[in-house]
């Protein structure tokens, strides 16, 4: 029946389903189940590249057993300070970890994590990661310590208290993205040293010198190296302090660049960057 709960047979359709490619709506449509139902179910046992019928079944029992062991709560949940469904934001959270396992991330330093960034303090205790994720403090210890050492969340004492919080703040990504570029110029450092021991000229050496400049290249363009937007920045910084337009070659003599690198940062803020309003108003005034 459409609003009983998915059967061994239902997850084994379901399963095989992902197999063959089809989308959540289809696959819906197959067993004669809600659409929302089948994203829930995919998402809470490994996502679409992880799930295993027999595993998920297994799982539910589980996650059943544990239930009856706890207080149930009225099944209408209501919501919460902000008029949000809590088992959506719950489900959505899920779904989140579920990614990042398909990415490589461990799945319950994903867990941890998607609750982290879909809380609204940005900061949950031990306990309170217990609680949620209905987890072992032990399994929370291990991926806690897992994302330290990416640097992605850090712990703050709360004050007075020993008790301990877990935070991520709002500039993680971009320092996850500046420790990616550097990781990126060491892998291009280590390469070129190869370089230099095997010797450019050999196919292990070439094939070590594509590499040096392949990552090298990737660093400088996370960084914000030449080519990127900073050129562009400094070359408009350089056009308005003139108060005029320049030749490429003048722009590039002023600043001591090629004429190609000024040619690049110029074309990163070309008027495609412009809705065809802004261009008009423009165009209007010239």
């Amino acid at each position: 029946m459409p609003g009983g709960r998915l059967t061994h047979r239902d997850r084994r359709d379901i399963g095989a389903g992902l197999a063959e490619g089809l989308g959540y709506a289809e696959i819906a449509r197959r067993i004669g189940r809600p659409t929302s139902t089948i994203s829930r179910e995919v998402a809470r046992n490994g996502g679409p590249g992880g799930y295993r019928a027999d595993h998920a079944h297994l799982a539910t029992r589980r996650r059943a057993r544990r239930r009856e062991a706890i207080p149930h709560r009225d099944p209408a949940t209501p919501p919460d300070a902000y008029g949000r469904d809590p088992d959506a934001v719950r489900d959505f959270a899920e779904q989140l970890a579920a990614l990042m396992v398909r990415t490589g991330v461990p799945r319950m330093a994903a867990r941890v994590l998607a609750r982290l960034i879909t809380d609204d303090s940005g900061s949950l205790t031990a306990a309170d990661l217990v609680q949620r994720l209905r987890v072992s403090p032990a399994s929370v210890s291990l991926a806690v310590r897992y994302l330290e050492g990416l640097e992605v969340i850090r712990r703050v004492r709360e004050p007075g208290h020993r008790r301990r919080r877990y935070v991520i703040d709002d500039d993680v990504w971009l320092r996850a993205w500046m420790t990616s570029a550097q990781q990126h110029a060491m892998w291009a450092e280590t390469a070129q040293r190869g370089v230099d021991v095997l010797d450019p000229a050999t196919p292990a050496g070439a094939r070590l010198a594509h590499m040096s400049q392949f990552f090298a290249t990737l660093s400088d363009d996370m960084s914000g190296g030449s080519g990127t937007v900073e050129d562009a920045l400094t070359v408009l910084a350089a056009l308005r302090h003139a108060g005029t337009s320049l030749p490429v070659a003048q722009v590039a003599t002023a600043l001591g660049w090629p004429p190609d690198r000024v040619t690049e940062a110029l074309s990163r803020a070309g008027p495609d960057r412009l809705t065809p309003a802004q261009l008009g108003a423009l165009q209007g005034r010239a």
